[in-house]
């Protein structure tokens, strides 16, 4: 049995296909399929379920993956130790925009100075697909929001990691800026920037509006891209209160908010991971950071004045 033969197999795993895992490893397909079925006849199973459309990892190659990612992690060790080249590990997170620049990225920084030899894959996406790549092991770890009231997927461990209130957003000089708290009416006069459809803001501002139209409107997509909107001039936007405050734009005094008037739906950003499926030490580690950022976060929104943003480490 060869370390390469194991990183092959993880390779299949995190990319969904033996197609794949081939394109990313730089081999030919029949030799990657090849090297697979040694280390098939070595273990005793069948650690691929080969169809005419592809090859997939087996269940009996997923209840191996812990025992496999526990010898990669102690061969990582070993070269380290030796100073030696790392294996290189994939971490893949899957995540909505609310928060990534206040809460994700400065525990991505973190977490690569613990683990130097792990690249991190973050991949921007909907609710509902990150979900999906959860299900199908493409993602090891994400990042999703709720409203309150929403009922959670079966077979997720998830973890909550901030809740907030509803907010807008806009410029500096923005007439709003003169208001404490912004009615609907007075959103409805601005430029109204909108998530666009599939994410959970687009869900909440269509409730909020009840079929009245703003003057004119903007679709974004995602959070990051709604703020920038915003600091550039184009409107308002309406996002979860953690996703603005401490950001950068924010900090700058370029973009600040206001609480929405008669709106007090809790919204909510959780990490979740598929229970059907092995968690490398990796991915304990950068989720155990993230409870953590997510409290430090609530800490400094407590201590600038802003609105309470609540971080529990509950298992949802």
């Amino acid at each position: 049995m060869r370390t390469e033969q194991l990183e092959y197999l993880t390779a299949v795993t995190r990319c969904g296909s033996l197609r794949r895992a081939a394109e990313e490893l730089h081999l030919s397909q029949p030799a990657l399929s090849e090297t697979l079925k040694n280390l098939e006849r070595e273990l005793g199973v069948t650690l691929l379920e080969r169809h005419r459309s592809g090859a997939k990892i087996s269940h009996e190659g997923r209840e191996l993956l812990p025992h496999i990612d526990g010898v990669l992690e102690a061969v990582d060790r070993l070269r380290r130790a030796a100073g030696g080249p790392s294996l290189g590990r994939v971490l893949r997170l899957g995540t909505v925009n609310a928060a990534t620049v206040t809460l994700l990225t400065p525990a991505i920084r973190e977490f690569r100075a613990g683990h130097p030899s792990t690249q991190v894959e973050v991949i921007a996406d909907r609710n509902d697909s990150i979900q999906q790549h959860l299900h199908e092991g493409d993602l090891d770890l994400g990042i999703v929001s709720y409203l309150r009231d929403d009922s959670l997927p079966a077979g997720m461990h998830t973890t909550e990691l901030l809740s907030g209130r509803p907010v807008v957003c806009f410029r500096q000089d923005s007439p709003l800026a003169t208001l404490k708290v912004v009615a609907v009416a007075d959103l409805l006069a601005q430029p109204l920037i909108v998530m666009r459809s599939g994410y959970l803001m687009h869900r909440y501002i269509h409730r909020v509006l009840n079929g009245r139209t703003p003057s004119f409107s903007y679709a974004a997509d995602g959070a990051e891209m709604g703020k920038l909107m915003v600091a550039e001039g184009l409107g308002a936007t309406v996002l979860p209160d953690y996703s603005v405050c401490n950001d950068p734009l924010e900090r700058s005094g370029v973009i600040t908010c206001r609480p929405l008037a008669d709106h007090a739906t809790d919204l909510r950003v959780v990490t979740q991971r598929s229970r059907a499926h092995s968690v490398p030490a990796a991915v304990r580690d950068l989720q155990a950071i993230l409870v953590r950022r997510a409290a430090e976060h609530l800490r400094s929104t407590r201590g600038s004045g802003h609105q309470d943003t609540r971080p529990s480490a509950a298992d949802g």
